[in-house]
This record gives structure tokens, sequence and C-alpha cells, in this order.
């Protein structure tokens, strides 16, 4: 007799399952039929975890965000690193981690980003997220230029930058990727920090290869 899987199993099944579709045929085409069928689940297991094909959609997204997230803040608010910089250059390793940069996750990230303006509630999940994101990024980069010989510099414009443009490399690794390589996107995105902070280069170039 097969083993009975749990509520959170189920859940994580067909979140994935959405995930899949999402990156194939995009957020509007994607069905519940359609997901239910890449999950081998029926449309009543559907149902009954989810209640609606919004409210699969949602946890999706919330999924999806919460994921990347939580590994963005543990980098953040990690006070026990050397050093300010040092918390940067570890954000640069998993910013292009093949765990974030992964072209199914990266597909859905930016198929529900195209969606908020027209959807609120996809709208307030990402921006309550990316703004306090946004706010620990900023208070990293403020130690940073308290460190001495940056105060020149302001730590929201340049977290508000970095971000902008994080955002658009990896479209860019979506969309073109003959044109821009992972290597290639870290270092234009440490450069901005290298350009920032020149006297912490070794510290965030440690890790390019």
């Amino acid at each position: 007799m097969s083993k009975i899987k749990s509520k959170e199993v189920r859940q994580k099944e067909l979140i994935s399952a959405t995930m899949r579709c999402i990156a194939r045929v995009g957020l509007s085409a994607t069905t519940l039929q359609m997901v239910t069928r890449e999950a081998g689940l029926s449309l009543g297991i559907a149902n009954l975890h989810f209640q609606s094909k919004e409210n699969l959609l949602r946890a999706t997204l919330e999924s999806v965000m919460r994921e990347y997230h939580s590994g963005q803040f543990a980098i953040l608010e990690d006070e026990g690193e050397v050093s300010p910089a040092a918390r940067l250059g570890r954000l640069l390793d998993f910013q292009f981690s093949a765990r974030v940069t992964n072209r199914e996750k990266m597909s859905v990230w930016f198929a529900y980003y195209g969606e908020a303006s027209a959807r609120p509630v996809y709208q307030r999940i990402c921006s309550s997220m990316d703004r306090l994101a946004a706010n620990k990024l900023e208070q990293v980069l403020a130690a940073l230029i308290s460190t001495g010989g940056y105060q020149h510099l302001d730590a929201g414009q340049l977290a508000t930058g970095y971000l902008a443009m994080i955002d658009g490399l990896w479209l860019s690794l979506l969309v073109a990727p003959r044109s821009l390589t992972k290597k290639n996107a870290k270092h234009i995105a440490a450069t901005y920090l290298v350009d920032a902070f020149p006297g912490h280069r070794d510290e965030l170039l440690s890790r390019q290869s």
C-alpha cells in the first residue's frame, strides 16, 4: 500500500509543478488542470489544498520569494562576518549561484513581476519583501561607509542602484544567455561595489572566478 503523503508534501508538489508550468508556458497560460497533470495528481487534490488557481499561484509566488529572500537575509543579517564587505562578497556569491540563477526560477520570478502592476496581491507580496531586502542591504552598505573614507556615499542610493542592476543582469541572463555569461554578470556587479569601495577590492573580488 502506498504511503499517504502529508498536506505539506502535497502542497510542495503542486507548487513545484506550478513553477514548471509557468516556466514552460507563462503565467496566464498556466491552468489548474495543467498543473495537476504535471504533478501527477487529481484536480480534486489541488482543490482540496488550494481551493482555486489563484490561491495556488499566490502560494507559488510566496514560496519563490521566501526561498530567495531567506537566503539573502541570512547573509545580510550575519553580523559574525569579519566585515560588511565580506557579507557583500557572500551576497554576490549567492545572487549568482546555480540555486538562484536557475532558468526555471528566473522565468517564474520575472513572470510574476510582469504581472505585478496589474495584480495588486502580487504587487503587495513582491514589494513588501523587496523593501525589506533593500533596507537590510542599505544597513550593510551604511556599515561599510562608516569604516572611513566613504562619507560622500549614500547607502540608500547605492542599494537602489545595486538591486536594479542585479535585476537587469538576471533578466539578461534569462533572455540573452549567449550575450552575457554568469561569470561576466557577477563581475559586473562586483565592479559596481569595488568602484564605490576601492579600499575593499580584495574582499569584494576574492570570490570572483
